[in-house]
C-alpha cells in the first residue's frame, strides 16, 4: 500500500536574493538566531539585522496572474549606526481588500511600516528598547455582545503596546489615497519618499508595564476579562495579559484602559494628525525646498497604564521561551528551556496538559477537517464547526511535525520534516463589515513548511482521513 502524503506543495523561493540573508549554506534558514521570517498567503519576508527581502510566491486573491510574482523587493530601513539599531521583529498587516503592508519593529523600539513596493508609510517610537514581537488578532471587543475589534500588539522586555486595527487601517487608507492622487508627479513623490519623516502622524496606542516578575522573553494579550471583584462600574475595560520568561515562567496581568475617551479628544486625535500632515504636504508641494531635514523625531514615550498582576509560575532553572495563542485566544502553547510544552488555558490560568522531551521546538495552532463528505470538499462548502482545532508541534530534533487534537485528545498525525525546515502561518487577515456578514466558506487557519535547503514550500492538508 502506498504511503500516503499528508502535504501538498505550492512553490519554490529558490534564487539568488536569498545569499543576502544567508542562503547558500545547509541549515541557513534555522542556524542564524537573527534571520526573522514572516509568512502571508501570498508573500514571504525574511530580514537579517539591516535587510529585509520580500518574495512573492504566489497569485492575488481574485486569481489573476501577479505581475510581481517572481518580483523581489529588498528594504533597507534607516537605522541608527550610534545606537546599533537592528531589525528586530517583522510580520505582515493584511485587509480584505488585498492591501498588504509589512509592520517591523526595531531595537531602539521603532515601528516601522512598509509598503510591497520599499516605501516607507509610518514610523512611530512605541517605548525606548527592543521589540521582540508583532502579534497581530482579532479578539472581543465586549464580553456582553458578539462584538470584536482587531489589534497589533507588540511585545517588548517587560512592556506590552496595543494598536487598534482599525486606526492602522484609516491612516493606511489616507497614505495609499495621497499616494495614488501624486503618482503622476515625479517630483513630488521623490520629494515624499525623501521627506516623509518629518509628517508621519503618531497612532494612537496603550502601553503597560508587565515587569512585576521580571523581564519577559514573549507575551501576549489573550482577550477581555472581567473587572475585579467588589470594583464600582467604571469606564474601565480590562484585557488579560500572559507573559513568559527568565524569571517566571507564566505570569498573567489585567491590564486596565480607559475606554470613554471624550467627544473632543478622539476629534482632536483624528483630525489634528490628519491636518498637520495635509499641511505638510502641501507645503513641500509648493516650496520644493532642496533641504534636507536629517534630524530625526525625539522619542517621546509614552506614561504607562495600569497592569496588576494576577498569577505567575516560577521554577528554576525552567524559562519560558516561545508562546503561541490559539485563535480564540482561550489557550496558549508555552515551550521551556527544559524542552516542555505547556498547555495553558487563558480564562482559568491554568495548566491543562503537559509534553515532555521536544528541545528546541515550536507550536501553531491549526484547524483540521475530521470529517470525511467529499461533496462539501468538492465545493470548498464547509464551515467552522467541521473543523477541529489542534496543535501542531515542530521536533527539529526528532525531524517530525505531530498534531494533537485540543483540549485532551490524541496524537492524530505524524509527518516527516526535513532538516533546515520551519512551520510557519499566514498573518491574521483584518476582516471587513461587508466579509464578517457574507455567507463564504469558513478559512481555516493551516500550517505551512518552508524547507530553507531546497526553497520548497508546502502546507498541511485539510483532511485527517
Amino acid at each position: 500500500m502506498s504511503r500516503r502524503n499528508h502535504t501538498t506543495e505550492l512553490g519554490c523561493i529558490a534564487g539568488e536574493d536569498l545569499t543576502h540573508v544567508g542562503a547558500g549554506k545547509e541549515g541557513w534558514l534555522v542556524d542564524n538566531p537573527n534571520l526573522l521570517v514572516s509568512l502571508d498567503t501570498h508573500s514571504l519576508a525574511l530580514a537579517n539585522r539591516s535587510l529585509i527581502l520580500i518574495l512573492n510566491w504566489s497569485q492575488s486573491i481574485s486569481a489573476r496572474p501577479d505581475p510581481n510574482a517572481r518580483r523581489t523587493v529588498r528594504i533597507r530601513p534607516d537605522l541608527s549606526p550610534i545606537e546599533s539599531e537592528y531589525i528586530s521583529a517583522v510580520e505582515w498587516l493584511v485587509f480584505d481588500d488585498d492591501v498588504r503592508v509589512l509592520a517591523v519593529g526595531t531595537s531602539c523600539g521603532y515601528l516601522l511600516i512598509f509598503s510591497l513596493h520599499g516605501r516607507l508609510i509610518h514610523r512611530q517610537i512605541v517605548n525606548p528598547g527592543k521589540i521582540l514581537k508583532i502579534r497581530v488578532r482579532g479578539i472581543k471587543q465586549d464580553l456582553t455582545q458578539d462584538t470584536s475589534s482587531e489589534e497589533v500588539c507588540v511585545v517588548m522586555p517587560g512592556v506590552v503596546a496595543r494598536f487598534e486595527g482599525s486606526d492602522i487601517k484609516n491612516m493606511l487608507q489616507r497614505w495609499f489615497q495621497e499616494a495614488h492622487s501624486q503618482f503622476w508627479d515625479q517630483d513630488y513623490n521623490e520629494t515624499f519618499e525623501d521627506d516623509s519623516v518629518n509628517s508621519f502622524t503618531t497612532l494612537p496606542y496603550q502601553l503597560w508595564n508587565v515587569s512585576k516578575y521580571g523581564l519577559c522573553a514573549d507575551a501576549a494579550i489573550t482577550g477581555l476579562m472581567p473587572p475585579p471583584l467588589m470594583e464600582i462600574p467604571s469606564s474601565l475595560r480590562y484585557y488579560c495579559a500572559v507573559t513568559i520568561g527568565d524569571d517566571a515562567v507564566i505570569s498573567a496581568f489585567r491590564l486596565s484602559v480607559d475606554k470613554s475617551r471624550s467627544l473632543v479628544g478622539a476629534i482632536l486625535s483624528k483630525v489634528v494628525p490628519a491636518t498637520f500632515s495635509t499641511i505638510a504636504s502641501f507645503s513641500k508641494l509648493l516650496w520644493r525646498s532642496d533641504q534636507t531635514n536629517t534630524k530625526k523625531p525625539e522619542a517621546k514615550s509614552q506614561p504607562f497604564a495600569r497592569a496588576s498582576p494576577l498569577t505567575c509560575l516560577k521554577d528554576h532553572p525552567r524559562k519560558g521561551e516561545k508562546l503561541t495563542l490559539s485563535p480564540s485566544g482561550t489557550l496558549a502553547a508555552i515551550t521551556d528551556s527544559l524542552g516542555r510544552i505547556l498547555l495553558l488555558d487563558t480564562q482559568a490560568l491554568i495548566v491543562v496538559r503537559l509534553w515532555k522531551g521536544y528541545r528546541e521546538a515550536s507550536c501553531l495552532f491549526v484547524e483540521m477537517l475530521a470529517s470525511k463528505d467529499k461533496d462539501k470538499a468538492a465545493y470548498n462548502l464547509h464551515s467552522k464547526s467541521d473543523y477541529c482545532l489542534c496543535l501542531a508541534i515542530h521536533a527539529p530534533r526528532k525531524g517530525i511535525v505531530e498534531i494533537w487534537q485540543m483540549r485532551t485528545g490524541p496524537r492524530l498525525l505524524t509527518i516527516p520534516c526535513p532538516k533546515g525546515s520551519k512551520i510557519l502561518q499566514p498573518t491574521y487577515r483584518f476582516s471587513s463589515a461587508a466579509s464578517q456578514s457574507s455567507s463564504s466558506s469558513y478559512v481555516p487557519l493551516e500550517v505551512f513548511f518552508l524547507n530553507g535547503d531546497s526553497g520548497q514550500i508546502s502546507v498541511l492538508n485539510r483532511f485527517l482521513h
